[in-house]
């Protein structure tokens, strides 16, 4: 069974799947992504991304968020949340 590819773009919602299981690890003091069979460790920015990804947000809306937090640029930091989120989709790790 084949997924249709998801193209992510300003206006995507993107979500976790069902399967797709965000945990901290406390004895590695590091948050976890678990999948069947698969697990990724991202950096502490993405995780702060992967919190906002709610299925309600849209890409802008996350990037606007995190320009505030980290105060820069939107545009630049939209830019790079779409290509990590685009990567997170290619492996299955992300919906909409």
């Amino acid at each position: 069974m084949s997924r249709e590819r998801l193209i992510v773009v300003a206006e995507t919602t993107p979500k976790l799947p069902r399967f797709v299981k965000m945990r901290h690890d406390k004895g590695r003091d590091r948050w976890i992504m678990l999948a069947p069979e698969r697990i990724l460790t991202p950096d502490e920015i993405a995780v702060e991304v992967l919190k906002l990804c709610d299925g309600e947000r849209t890409v802008t809306a996350i990037a606007s968020e995190m320009a505030q937090t980290y105060k820069a640029p939107v545009e630049v930091i939209e830019k790079d949340i779409i290509t990590m989120l685009q990567g997170l989709s290619d492996k299955g790790f992300l919906t909409s």
